[in-house]
């Protein structure tokens, strides 16, 4: 077994900065495939210790076994004073702390057996199994406050007739039918584990569950049926009796919800959740009172977005806002005035958690990814170092960069500008277009397998991410702008962002290229047919080529009515053909880089394969490419796919955009990986 320490670490990330600038190098996409982040935190009810996970990916290019993310737990005490508290062959989830804060416990599988909850003392000691159901996986568990039990949501009941039909190839999918749903369990705890732990009703597909103090009863989040169509427009927060499984009542939100806390007296819920129906994304904050179900806005309206609250120990709320491309730290009176705020500064927060007077968050920089910070005397500081090797990287220089749109509204976005800056004429420029579109991009950590951010800049390009119309953080009135206008103003946006870095001297007109994934992956097919001559280059993942079919292959087909098309396609087929980019191929002369997983349900692979084959037959001059990743869904999730994504994207922009050749032959078709990458290739471009 290794045990890595994260205390030494930081120790000698002091005597790297002093040589920082002579091993200055620009970031490699071999760098990308090995950051580490901090996943979920928790605070000890003292608030003296905070547990986390460190998340990272296999480093395949070093050879090691290609697999998803891995997440170690770790315990700090203290600024740059972490350690490893479990082997790091040991992948965990769901971490929190006993009542007493003597124990740590968390969600894990030993070797075969189905995932349990496990333990271990804060004091030292060996883990141990402290809660199971018989042929189930826990997904999420809690403790009662008392710590006498542990509640645990696991995954629907197995049902053994099914999987001998199965086994006899009767394997047919029953599309949208036969649903397992969540089911909900107690045990008590105790040196064994509990045999017989007993079962609760609970409402409809629970994805998540908080019990009340007292723990009588919880609150949890439940939806109709599992498919996502339901998370997104019927999920809802109920009052649910632990005895009985009785719902007590029901809060009646009208669309998205999203995170939801219990205050430390029970009386009032926390609730991040939509306005309405049509609301894009759960972004406002909303006070609830849990006697009646009746539920106030406490930030409606505003330009920003509430992303994480949490309830602290004298009963006011913290609460995470983010402001266009940048963040706070708000505290909010039990009442629901503002008591206090303060500005993340250079940081991006994400969340915050809390325990006894300790606020902790977890944060992101334009120079690092996710660390662990706690506010204190006036100021964020913090106690996790990860990747040390990042003061060896020459950054571009970032910063928010805003522009006047074609109708007068102002636009802002996320601009690095290449290392070194930008030559005369401009620089080669990277229109990086996040998806959503209800989401945004914040002045953080802006580099990762489908972003270019800190790679592009260190080989000449500048990158630009615009929160173009349809994101959020700038209230729901920006949001709006995008429902039911497919393309305009949302990409029209886009080429107002191009023209104003060419006017400002950051970009080449003539080198501008375009990427994104899902909602950002139909920018990038827009931007390569109808936008074209704009557009020296493009590459596209898990994108939307035709408005019309995409209907008839999502998951998501009333969210897409409510807060995108607010329109069905029979209203009016022609319309919707023609902001499908499919209808556009005529205009089309960008190369085009499509990526898609091969088992993505959200925007179906076919996206992918019509705009290929329309561009193969009806423009057989330009540049195009479709590669499939077996095993991926609407994003990817493996190391080794992901990598390769990053080699492609970079590649392709090397072959197109630098140069500002849209007539380059297409480079080789597999990428060229590192000596020692497993199943490396030695050929050459």
């Amino acid at each position: 077994m290794k045990f890595r320490s994260l205390a030494i670490t930081a120790t000698l990330l002091a005597g790297a900065s002093v040589t920082a600038t002579a091993q200055a190098r620009p970031m490699t996409p071999e760098d990308v495939a090995k950051l580490e982040s901090v996943g979920t935190i928790a605070v000890s009810p003292d608030g003296s210790r905070i547990a986390y996970t460190s998340a990272s990916l296999p480093d395949i290019t070093e050879g090691e076994e290609n697999g998803g993310f891995e997440s170690q737990l770790k315990l700090a005490y203290g600024a740059n004073n972490a350690r490893d508290f479990l082997p790091d062959d040991m992948s965990v989830s769901g971490v929190t702390f006993s009542p007493d804060g003597r124990m740590i416990s968390f969600v894990w599988a030993d070797e075969d057996e189905d995932r349990a909850v496990w333990g271990i003392p804060v004091d030292g000691g060996a883990h141990r199994k402290l809660a199971a159901v018989e042929d189930a996986d826990v997904r999420s568990h809690a403790w009662s406050p008392d710590g006498s039990r542990i509640w645990m949501l696991v995954g629907g009941e197995k049902d053994e007739a099914r999987e001998k039909e199965s086994k006899a190839g009767f394997n047919a999918i029953v599309y949208e039918e036969e649903a397992r749903l969540n089911r909900l369990f107690s045990a008590a705890t105790g040196t064994e584990v509990d045999e017989a732990p007993v079962a609760v009703d609970i409402p409809g597909y629970v994805s998540q569950f908080k019990v009340a103090p007292g723990g009588k009863t919880a609150v949890v989040q439940s939806a109709p049926t599992p498919q996502i169509d339901d998370e997104y427009t019927s999920k809802r927060a109920h009052v649910v009796d632990l005895t009985s499984g009785k719902v007590l009542r029901a809060v009646e939100t009208p669309g998205k919800l999203g995170d939801v806390e219990i205050s430390p007296d029970g009386k009032q819920l926390s609730m991040i959740a939509g306005v309405d129906m049509n609301d894009p994304a759960d972004t406002t904050l909303h006070l609830v009172d849990v006697a009646t179900g009746k539920y106030r806005a406490l930030n409606a309206g505003a330009p920003e977005a509430a992303v994480d609250a949490e309830w602290l120990a004298d009963g006011r709320l913290a609460a995470v806002i983010h402001k266009g491309a940048q963040s706070a730290l708000r505290i909010y009176n039990a009442n629901g005035t503002v008591a206090e705020e303060h500005d993340g500064g250079a940081l991006i927060l994400t969340s915050v958690e809390a325990g006894g007077k300790t606020i902790a968050v977890e944060a992101n920089s334009p120079t690092h990814p996710t660390e662990l910070f706690v506010w204190n005397k006036g100021k964020f500081n913090r106690w996790t170092q990860h990747n040390p090797w990042l003061s060896e990287i020459t950054f571009g220089k970032q910063r928010t960069f805003r522009y006047t749109a074609r109708d007068g509204q102002e636009v802002e976005g996320v601009l690095i500008e290449p290392v070194g800056g930008a030559p005369r004429g401009g620089a080669p420029l990277i229109l990086n277009v996040h998806g959503g579109p209800e989401a945004h991009d914040s002045n953080g950590w802006q580099t990762a397998y489908s972003k270019p951010g800190h790679v592009a800049a260190g080989q000449g390009y500048a990158v630009f991410l615009p929160n173009y119309r349809g994101s959020t953080g700038y209230g729901t009135a920006f949001s709006k702008q995008h429902t039911g206008r497919y393309t305009d103003p949302e990409f029209t946006d886009l080429v107002d962002a191009k023209n104003a870095l060419v006017e400002a001297g950051i970009a080449d007109p003539d080198r501008t290229g375009v990427t994104g994934g899902s909602y950002g992956g139909y920018a990038t097919a827009w931007s390569s047919t109808y936008f074209s001559d704009e557009f020296a280059a493009g590459v596209m993942f898990v994108g939307i080529s035709n408005q019309i079919s995409k209907f008839g292959t999502t998951d998501i087909p009333y969210e897409m009515y409510n807060v995108h098309s607010n329109a069905w396609p029979w209203d009016d087929w022609q319309k919707m053909l023609e902001v499908s980019p499919i209808y556009h191929v005529d205009k089309a002369n960008t190369p085009l880089l499509i990526l898609h997983g091969a088992e993505d349900t959200r925007v179906d692979p076919g996206q992918s394969y019509e705009l290929y084959r329309s561009m193969k037959v009806r423009k057989p001059d330009v540049p195009v490419r479709l590669v499939l990743y077996p095993g991926e869904g609407h994003g990817n999730r493996k190391a080794a796919s992901r990598y390769d994504y990053n080699l492609r994207m970079m590649r392709w922009f090397d072959t197109y955009l630098k140069t500002g050749d849209r007539d380059a032959e297409l480079p080789n078709s597999r990428p060229v990986l590192p000596e020692g990458t497993t199943g490396a290739s030695k050929s050459e471009d």
